[in-house]
């Protein structure tokens, strides 16, 4: 009965999609236009939230610098933590009242911009707490105006109506899902991510992969989804490794962006799958960083979906050039999955995760399946006993 319920809710939620109002963010193409913005919204005073790493290389700095030339003024809270806390969140909204700010930049990956986005959420909402915001549709008021800097290309937390969550007590990770949450402005600038290490660019692009594949084989996609899915995993494919090997190709940099822009917007209508809710609830429980999460699941759980996916997984392999059209579903599908398990060998990303405890795995499956369960369109339901096989297989030995 649990599944039937299922089914039709996700049904029901996929004949609204058209009557939604979905937005896409303003795109900027330089972080030096962002003082214009503020201008132009006659804002003097801004909060940049941000994380430390990110302060210390000087990425902040261009940007900071035309501010200064404008004389907006800014506060910077690089306090962020990866997978960002209420305490986080609590502690950024306060310095944001204090000082009289009065627009919000998240510079930064998605903890960053998630972080930026729920402080949002609290300024506009100040007498909900944020627990009470989890799930669907629990805003309802515009927040200040919010400028998103990705960083990394992987989160697309720029352009989504998304922000996940850990609460700093019970280490429950948990989405906020709302219209208003969606950026006014998302800058998709090259630069800001040349710094990124290695094998955080991979585990990045390969979160974005998460998102457009988990966004294509869910059952409420859209014409328009599909198209951006499709873009942002020949994209990946075409880019990746590009930009692992050579962090300063500033082309293939600005591809990733786009592709993370991509596959962001498509998850934002057709929503993600298990991957997404295993790996959160992994994400909070041990604190792992949420793309080499996703990273690490990906092939795993697609293999698990069985022959439910070998056709749209046919359909990108086609699209993307890694098999023919003279091929099975089935033989497309598992070149897909073949591809993204020589991915993640090629990275260096384990299949198992060692911080996972078998003593854990129900406490984390009853987690996941309290996430995606009914919300996501997921192309095989799975209770938590069958949820519990997913993490039985990435637990180390």
């Amino acid at each position: 009965m649990q599944k039937i319920y299922c089914r039709i809710f996700q049904n029901c939620f996929k004949l609204v999609i058209p009557v939604l109002p979905y937005r896409t963010p303003e795109i900027l193409k330089s972080t030096s236009l962002i003082s214009h913005i503020c201008m132009d919204n006659q804002i003097s005073k801004v909060m940049v939230i941000t994380d430390a790493t990110v302060r210390q290389l000087g990425i902040l700095d261009r940007m900071c610098e035309h501010l200064d030339h404008h004389s907006i003024e800014y506060v910077i809270y690089d306090k962020t933590v990866a997978n960002p806390t209420s305490d986080n969140v609590e502690e950024a909204r306060n310095i944001y009242l204090y000082s009289e700010c009065q627009a919000l930049i998240g510079f930064g990956g998605g903890s960053s911009m998630d972080c930026a986005k729920a402080v949002g959420a609290r300024l506009a909402r100040p007498s909900r707490p944020l627990s009470k915001m989890e799930g669907i549709l629990k805003i309802w008021k515009k927040l200040p105006l919010l400028i998103c800097v990705p960083t990394t290309a992987g989160t697309g937390s720029e352009t989504t109506l998304a922000a996940v969550i850990v609460d700093s007590k019970t280490r429950h990770k948990y989405a906020i899902n709302d219209f208003y949450l969606i950026p006014d402005y998302a800058v998709l600038d090259p630069k800001p991510t040349l710094s990124l290490p290695p094998f955080i660019t991979a585990c990045t692009g390969m979160d974005a992969l998460t998102h457009a594949i988990e966004a294509y084989i869910g059952n409420s996609t859209t014409q328009k989804t599909r198209e951006y899915a499709l873009k942002a995993t020949k994209l990946i494919f075409e880019n990746i490794y590009k930009v692992y090997e050579d962090g300063n190709d500033l082309k293939a940099r600005s591809n990733m962006l786009d592709a993370a822009y991509y596959a962001g917007h498509a998850f934002t209508v057709s929503y993600v799958g298990y991957v997404h809710a295993i790996a959160h609830s992994l994400g909070g429980k041990y604190n792992i960083a949420h793309g080499l999460a996703n990273a690490t699941l990906l092939d795993v759980v697609l293999k698990q979906y069985g022959d439910s996916v070998h056709k749209k997984l046919y359909e990108m392999a086609l699209y993307c050039g890694i098999c023919n059209a003279k091929d099975s579903y089935k033989v497309g599908a598992e070149r897909f999955i073949e591809q993204i398990t020589l991915m993640k060998k090629y990275f260096g990303i384990s299949s198992t995760f060692s911080e996972l405890k078998k003593s854990d795995i129900h406490e984390l499956a009853v987690y996941a399946d309290h996430e995606a369960n009914p919300l996501y369109p997921v192309p095989v339901l799975w209770d938590v006993k069958e949820l519990e096989k997913v993490y039985d297989l990435v637990v180390e030995d």
